[in-house]
């Protein structure tokens, strides 16, 4: 590949979900991108990027001048655990507290544009993270959604809404766990043959509870999922 100065690169700013399954893949995909000729930059929360720090060292996240590192707050109290955090709690900060964070941090990084740093140009998130595309809107650029998952995973969380619709979640109790209802068949999912109400992604497979939080979660992230200006699906052919 040709030399590309960096005033004409396009500008990616990648965004996973902060949790390891969802952030591993990401770097990947950014690594992609910059071998493509993307200027990167790679956002991490805060408390991500301090695990990252003291696994790999002081340096290892000093990125080079088209592949950088930035932080954003995650919402929840400060910690000094080494583990992934409490899951509905971290959908329930990320949600609310990371957009004014993150539209920061692009406007910080559109006022630093220069040879060095162009424009940001499109956001690449987690399809976990939708909070970004209201950021991508407000800037008048591209959000594309990562959904981690495989394309039957992703394809199974888009039809939770209507398992909700048809009456088939939440359960009606605990007994449904043990009575063979969740053998019950779902024949409705194009492509998808053959498949049981327990072979959908199980976030929500297995509560009673209307108000459940990840359930209202997935039901309202995956809705979102439609409006990205497109969807990238951590796959390969044989794996389907």
């Amino acid at each position: 590949m040709g030399f590309i100065p960096a005033s004409n690169k396009p500008h990616a700013v990648c965004i996973p979900f902060p949790a390891q399954g969802h952030i591993n893949p990401m770097p990947k995909l950014a690594k992609l991108l910059h071998y493509r000729g993307f200027h990167i930059t790679f956002v991490n929360t805060e408390y991500n990027h301090k695990r990252l720090l003291n696994s790999r060292g002081p340096n290892s996240l000093d990125g080079s001048p088209d592949f950088r590192f930035e932080t954003i707050p995650d919402g929840l109290p400060p910690s000094d655990a080494d583990a992934t955090q409490d899951i509905p709690s971290l959908c329930e900060s990320t949600s609310k507290n990371c957009l004014v964070p993150f539209c920061n941090l692009i406007s910080k990084l559109h006022d630093s544009s220069s040879s060095n740093v162009p424009p940001v140009t499109c956001i690449i998130s987690d399809s976990g993270m939708t909070f970004t595309l209201k950021a991508a809107e407000e800037f008048g650029i591209p959000d594309v959604l990562f959904c981690t998952t495989s394309a039957c995973g992703c394809l199974g969380y888009t039809q939770y809404y209507r398992l909700v619709e048809r009456g088939l979640m939440p359960l009606k109790d605990a007994s449904c766990l043990t009575n063979g209802y969740l053998d019950t068949t779902i024949d409705w999912i194009p492509g998808m043959k053959n498949i049981q109400l327990r072979d959908l992604p199980s976030f929500i497979i297995r509560t009673t509870n209307s108000n459940d939080f990840i359930l209202n979660f997935c039901l309202s992230e995956f809705e979102e999922l439609f409006k990205a200006s497109a969807v990238i699906l951590n796959t390969f052919d044989v794996f389907e």
